[in-house]
């Protein structure tokens, strides 16, 4: 069972903890996160964060790994960032997609008159090209959850989804 896992801060890359407040900061941005468990500390070292406990049990070993993924995404965030590509697929009914202010409209979705709304975080970019959509930020949680809530926004029901294939579907994360 691992009690202390090691995690590297890259180049460029500054992070700070105070309190249960980890700072991450790089070239694309900072990123700010609580993370707090019973017995779990995190310390950093030069150019390590280390996540640790004394404990023995599997609930503490469980959230080590957690932290340590946090970190991980953290640090590659404000280094690389990521990006999810989507593409607009149609059989019948062209669809179009709008980006206005913190929403993505979905319209003609289906014939549908009403246009259909997808929420777009904050600190998320979202653009349309022709048929492309393109979903990208720094933190991880809030770009995947962007482009998820595009996806769940053409969810067909009452249809068979073998035959109505319509839709916005993420087809790259990098």
């Amino acid at each position: 069972m691992e009690t202390k896992v090691e995690v590297s801060i890259g180049e460029g890359v500054t992070a700070t903890i105070a309190d249960n407040m980890v700072s991450v900061t790089g070239e694309k941005g900072s990123l700010n996160r609580e993370l707090w468990y019973p017995k779990i500390t995190i310390t950093k070292t030069d150019s390590m964060m280390v996540v640790e406990t004394q404990s023995t049990r599997k609930k503490q070993a469980a959230m080590i790994g957690t932290f340590a993924s946090h970190l991980r995404n953290m640090i590659k965030g404000v280094s690389e960032g990521y990006t999810y590509r989507m593409k607009v697929v149609f059989a019948h009914f062209p669809i179009q997609v709008k980006v206005t202010n913190d929403y993505v409209s979905i319209i003609n979705f289906l014939g549908e008159k009403k246009p259909r709304t997808a929420k777009i975080y904050d600190d998320v970019d979202v653009t349309v090209n022709g048929y492309e959509v393109e979903v990208s930020g720094i933190n991880k949680e809030h770009v995947g959850q962007t482009a998820a809530n595009i996806e769940q926004a053409t969810r067909i029901k009452g249809f068979d989804p073998r035959v109505f294939q319509d839709g916005i579907y993420i087809v790259e994360k990098s």
